[in-house]
């Protein structure tokens, strides 16, 4: 390694240091993340004292790894390679280690290796069973690690990853993110330059390096409005948008794309909503149950609803049997798409009272607002999950104002039937 000349960008001296096992990188363009991978990938290959042992660099396809890595894998690492094989995308360095290019689309050529070290390289464009299914497993017998870097592509598992990494407080994995700024050697005015001709979207998920999705501006942030509950009259309602009840510990690969059920708890008076809660998760049937009856005992909703649907079906009988054991009982409306599309629904629901000020978030209850916020400006993604601001919407279907009025000022009104009113 003494022949060696490593010389790193100010960004990758701070991942090189890195001590733990699963590294997550989203970068913007030119940011020099492969040069980054190639190097990690030599000295890895160099660290092992393994006899045969096998590193990976995974790139989308095979011909992708090879126009993009194998050049400078060989241009890097030319002082402690031993031997290269172009036509089987394989270098051996002096120890005897095979560092070897492969394609994601070609998931079987990588079954059946014990590997040491791992690099997926542009991570959003492969299918997430290729590393979940193939290639986590190849890492188990070594405690082999693996470095995930790309450019965003929106919310899909690459962005998941990421949130895990930044979010979960795993002590194997760790996130970082840097913009195509943060290259010292790329010029920023030709950046600048490049920001004047793309959309707003393209230039900062190339460069920028975001994961926001186009979103459609349906709502806007200048709408929000968050508050105390109001003083005054007014009713709760609870509208619940269930998700299916799988067993989420036994179902394969990524979970975290699942549907989750949410509990939107709303309190309506005649001036709009105030959104005091959503609680959401993805939950067993006895858990759903549970929490629908915990809400509703502690808010004493006028209504309650949950959407039609075999999900509704099932979660009524455990939903009984709380109600028989706690001698407490309500009804449950069933809320329906009423021949709607979703984002008409979830748009004439929402969107008139958010832009007129007439639904406040609960300023003291954060746990769901950066989760509610998120999905609210990113609909309609289909990559972007919608159950809160589902929930939420269907509180429409539900709240019911009384007006108060004097009928003695309306011409020629009569009541007709003194029980009923009318």
């Amino acid at each position: 390694m003494s022949d060696l000349r490593i010389e790193l960008l100010e960004w990758q001296k701070k991942v090189w240091a890195d001590p733990n096992r699963f590294i997550v990188v989203a970068a913007g363009r030119r940011c020099g993340k492969t040069r980054k991978a190639a190097w990690k990938l030599i000295v890895k290959g160099l660290e092992t004292s393994l006899p045969n042992s096998h590193i990976f660099y995974v790139a989308p396809t095979q011909g992708q790894a090879r126009d993009i890595m194998w050049k400078l894998l060989c241009e890097l690492g030319a002082p402690v390679i031993r031997s290269a094989h172009i036509n089987n995308m394989q270098v051996t360095l002096i120890n005897g280690t095979t560092i070897s290019l492969k394609g994601a689309d070609r998931p079987d050529t990588m079954r059946g290796v014990s590997l040491y070290y791992l690099v997926m390289d542009e991570y959003g464009d492969m299918k997430p069973e290729v590393f979940e299914e193939v290639l986590r497993p190849a890492l188990a017998d070594q405690k082999g690690g693996c470095l995930f870097i790309g450019t965003p592509k929106g919310r899909n598992h690459f962005y998941d990853l990421y949130k895990y990494a930044e979010l979960a407080n795993d002590p194997q994995y760790s996130a970082y993110h840097f913009t195509s700024y943060d290259n010292e050697t790329l010029d920023p005015e030709e950046i600048d330059s490049a920001k004047k001709s793309m959309s707003t979207h393209a230039f900062q998920q190339e460069f920028m390096a975001s994961f926001k999705n186009q979103g459609s501006e349906m709502f806007k942030e200048d709408w929000l409005k968050f508050g105390s509950k109001p003083i005054g009259d007014g009713d709760y309602y609870i509208a619940i948008d269930l998700a299916g009840f799988q067993d989420v510990s036994k179902k394969k690969g990524n979970t975290s794309r699942l549907d989750q059920s949410a509990l939107s708890i709303v309190w309506v008076n005649e001036d709009g909503w105030f959104v005091e809660d959503i609680i959401y998760g993805r939950w067993t049937l006895d858990e759903t149950a549970d929490k629908i009856f915990q809400a509703v005992a502690m808010y004493k909703p006028l209504s309650i609803g949950i959407e039609k649907g075999i999900s509704k079906q099932a979660v009524m009988s455990p939903l009984m049997d709380r109600m028989k054991q706690r001698n407490t009982y309500f009804r449950v409306e069933e809320l329906t798409h009423g021949n709607q599309k979703k984002t008409d629904r979830i748009m004439w629901a929402l969107q008139g009272r958010m832009e007129h000020g007439r639904i406040t978030l609960n300023k003291d209850k954060k746990e769901w607002r950066e989760v509610f916020l998120d999905q609210l400006f990113q609909f309609p993604d289909p990559l972007t999950h919608d159950d809160l601001i589902d929930s939420l919407a269907y509180i429409d279907q539900l709240a019911k104002v009384t007006y108060a009025g004097n009928f003695e000022e309306l011409d020629n009104f009569e009541i007709l039937d003194s029980i009923s009113g009318y």
